[in-house]
């Protein structure tokens, strides 16, 4: 089974999981690593190793980010670079971790990369828009 680390600034990390957890059940090889004020990269990397020491993986280990170029982000990238297995996706949102965590439920044998792009999906799909006009803009259509 693969690992799941959602890293994030602040607490975000954490409730974004409880939302999880609403929907989806307790989670497994499911954790949190937040960067909290005072802390820096070498604070984030020893939270990751901890948290991966503490995980029952494959080997296979899927970091979801907040940004592109944070801290957390780059503190997983010193671990990234190390092994082949391991690979970062950023802007991590509700329907991404959903989707991993399904993906995870069903032990999937999906490389590292197939998983990424998996996640990239999901969090693009569940970015969308509804105005009033769309109504409207149906209703001429039907006539």
């Amino acid at each position: 089974m693969f690992a799941i680390i959602v890293g994030t600034h602040g607490k975000f990390s954490e409730e974004l999981i409880k939302t999880c957890e609403m929907i989806c059940g307790a989670t497994k090889n499911v954790k949190t690593v937040t960067l909290i004020p005072g802390e820096g990269p070498d604070d984030i990397v020893g939270k990751y190793k901890d948290a991966i020491a503490h995980m029952d993986t494959d080997g296979r280990v899927l970091f979801l980010n907040d940004l592109f170029g944070g801290s957390p982000y780059n503190a997983a990238c010193r671990l990234v670079i190390e092994n082949e297995q391991y690979g970062i996706v950023t802007g991590v949102n509700l329907p991404m971790l959903i989707e991993m965590v399904s993906v995870q439920m069903t032990d999937e044998e999906t490389d590292i990369k197939g998983l990424m792009e998996k996640a990239i999906k999901a969090g693009q799909a569940g970015i969308q828009t509804f105005h009033a006009s769309a109504i409207a803009e149906e209703a001429e259509d039907d006539l």
